[in-house]
This record gives C-alpha cells, structure tokens and sequence, in this order.
C-alpha cells in the first residue's frame, strides 16, 4: 500500500495518540477527544506480560471501542508468538497490525497471514535491534515501527540514538523504492516529534504528551509540526 503524500509528494505526518497514557476507565470517552482534537490514528499496545513485563488489553476491549470512532486502529502488539493472535486482533476491527521482529522465527510468514486478513502490516524493531533484522522484509511491509525506547512502559525519556536508526532506515526505504511508511514510538513530544520528522519518520505516536497536556489539540498540532 502506497504511502500517503502532499501534493508535493511528501509523506504526510500523522499523530497516532497511545491509548496507554490515556484514562482506562473511561477508553470511549478517551478515543472521541483524541479524534475531536485532530488524531489521525488511534494507537493500541497490547502486551501480554512475556515479550514485555507489562499485560494491557486484549482484542475483546479492541471489538468493544471499535464503534466509538472511524479513527484507524493501529494494533501494536508486543507480544510472544504474535501470529496466534492476529486473527483475533483483525477480526476486532484493526486496521494496521504491527508485530516485533524479535518475537518471532517467521517474519516473513506473520506479514503474509496479516496482509491475506486485509490490513495493513507494520514490523516493529526495538532499539537494541539492527535495521539488518528487517532487510529481507522492507518491500513486503507497509510500515516499520521504530521503538525510541524500551517497550513496557508508557512516560519513558526518548533514546537519541534511535535518531540514526530513523534516518538510515528513510534512505534505505527511499533508495530501494519502497513505499512503507516510518513510526516512531517512544518519549514523543513537541520537541522530540521535530528530530523524528527531520530524520525521516512520518507517524508519531505520542501517549503522555497528549493525554497529559492541558490542551490536547495543541499537543496533536505540536506534534505534527
């Protein structure tokens, strides 16, 4: 699936807002002020106690909010043997799946299984992990997830040297002609989202930075630049 562009042909940038920072009691509520105040996409970590030390929710509490907005849900899943669970995830109503690389001995195979479900699939890379692990799959994706800092935990500091990471991977998807797009994940904010953009990332995941401001909206506007 080809990239969203400008008319000049620049990849748009996009704010995925992390439902991890947001108020659990109140996740329907949460979704329809991110998408009031200018989201783009709705972004879900499901971690199951085991690839990260913290469980969050399952595809039953996805299905659930899916009627509360026409956002994409974009289904990060950390988890161990995530092909067990795409099914589940898609049928609940995603629209991106985004699996780890190093969760799993088949990356190849946990794409195709995604793409034959009729979503969009992203490969996600942590950052002690090479951009080697994920040569062999750049033309079979349609988006990376770079980590700028350890899965797990929501509020974390950004890692500076994922910078490189975000810029080596831009010139390699544009050298080899590919169309996926690049997310950044971790310790995102108005500050953070420029050194991303500059270095080639055009989806911004954001979880603190958003929920925790006074004003949402221009948090969102902030972070897209």
């Amino acid at each position: 699936m080809e990239r969203e562009t400008t008319k000049e042909g620049i990849p748009m940038i996009k704010v995925a807002p992390s439902i991890l920072s947001s108020d659990f009691s109140h996740l329907a509520e949460e979704i329809q002020t991110i998408q009031s105040a200018g989201a783009d996409m709705v972004h879900i970590d499901v971690m199951d106690g085991s690839f990260v030390p913290n469980i969050t929710i399952g595809s039953p509490v996805v299905k659930s909010l899916r009627n509360t907005t026409n956002l994409d849900f974009d289904v990060h899943l950390m988890i161990e043997h995530p092909e067990t669970q795409i099914d589940a995830f898609v049928d609940a109503g995603a629209d991106i799946v985004t699996f780890h690389v190093e969760a799993t001995h088949h990356a190849h195979r946990v794409i195709q299984q995604i793409k034959s479900r009729g979503v969009r699939a992203g490969i996600a890379v942590n950052p002690g992990t090479s951009l080697a692990m994920i040569e062999e799959v750049l033309g079979d994706v349609d988006m990376v997830l770079v980590m700028t800092v350890n899965p797990g935990f929501g509020g974390q500091r950004f890692i500076d040297s994922q910078l490189d990471k975000v810029h080596m991977l831009y010139h390699t998807i544009e050298d080899m002609g590919y169309e996926c797009d690049i997310e950044v994940d971790g310790g995102i904010n108005a500050k953070t989202s420029e050194l991303v953009r500059e270095a080639g990332a055009n989806i911004l995941v954001a979880g603190s930075a958003v929920y925790g401001a006074a004003d949402i909206k221009k948090a969102i506007e902030e972070i897209r630049g």
